[in-house]
């Protein structure tokens, strides 16, 4: 009984020494901590300045904008150039093609290469590999160099010179890299969670919509934004399927208005449309950021 006595506040004194060792800051971790944040707000500079650089030149009358930068500049900022966009050129027109093209592509390629990449990583057939790697070879072919097939056979199908078909060839191209992330993703999803709900009674389908998919929300998060971003800036397949003007979408319009009339360009509009080309993709990924890490990350470790 004396000894446990005499131990105790010794054992206890000790004990609390260690767990405020435990939870003192180190100064390795301190000057480590300081470099993350130096070199993240250096790099977040790189990639905000230019943007916000862009913001502000796009308030600037065209006069402006194609001269030296000065900071009497900022004292002449106006809003002129949206409104010459949206009244005269009718910029908002473009905007929603391309907004529908956009969203039509990213919600078809996240549908179909979920169903997809369920199907390659949860049912095993023969040649299914095989298969996965014709899929994956797809995406070393750029569609650039199948254009002229891909117009021959839009037409016979009615579907050029349409923002259905042209969505629908976005569509194509954007599946392989869709089809890769999600069945890396289902892949690291247990198989007894499958297992069991094929116990309770339910089916494949069943099973893919209420047990599975609140699981794979990363990987459908980064087929939606690499699928928007993609279709939203995609210039030649629009100019090739497309024709008729009030069909053009945003990068078609952009060009019209670089070219100007009778050679003149006004840089002051082509600025203001470059910040309205920017806005659906800044927040798409604001809002999809983290799912959007996590399933790249998906991407990466099952191969």
């Amino acid at each position: 009984m004396t000894s446990l006595t005499t131990r105790a506040p010794g054992t206890a004194g000790t004990s609390r020494t260690s767990r405020t060792t435990a939870r003192a800051p180190r100064p390795a971790t301190r000057v480590g901590f300081a470099l993350y944040l130096i070199v993240g707000t250096l790099a977040s500079l790189v990639f905000l300045l230019p943007l916000a650089w862009a913001v502000a030149r796009s308030f600037m009358p065209d006069s402006l904008v194609t001269q030296a930068p000065s900071a009497q500049d900022f004292g002449h900022l106006t809003t002129g150039n949206y409104t010459g966009l949206i009244q005269a050129n009718d910029i908002l027109h473009y905007a929603l093609n391309s907004l529908l093209v956009a969203c039509g592509t990213a919600l078809l390629t996240a549908l179909i290469a979920t169903m997809a990449g369920y199907g390659f990583a949860r049912f095993r057939f023969p040649g299914s590999g095989v298969v996965f790697a014709l899929v994956l070879v797809t995406m070393m072919i750029p569609f650039q160099a199948l254009l002229t097939p891909l117009f021959l056979e839009m037409h016979t199908l009615g579907l050029t010179n349409n923002l259905a078909g042209l969505a629908l060839f976005y569509t194509t191209f954007n599946l392989p890299f869709g089809v890769f992330v999600m069945r890396n993703t289902f892949l690291q999803i247990p198989w007894e969670l499958s297992e069991a709900a094929a116990v309770d009674g339910a089916s494949p389908t069943r099973t893919l919509i209420s047990v599975l998919r609140p699981l794979v929300v990363p990987g459908i998060a980064t087929t939606v934004l690499y699928a928007f971003l993609f279709s939203w800036t995609e210039f030649v397949g629009a100019l090739t399927f497309l024709t008729s003007n009030n069909l053009y979408t945003l990068p078609l319009a952009l060009l019209n208005l670089e070219y100007g009339s009778v050679g003149q360009v006004n840089f002051g509009y082509l600025e203001a449309g470059a910040v309205i080309a920017m806005i659906p993709c800044v927040v798409l990924y604001l809002g999809l950021q983290r799912f959007y890490i996590r399933g790249l990350m998906a991407g990466v470790v099952k191969g």
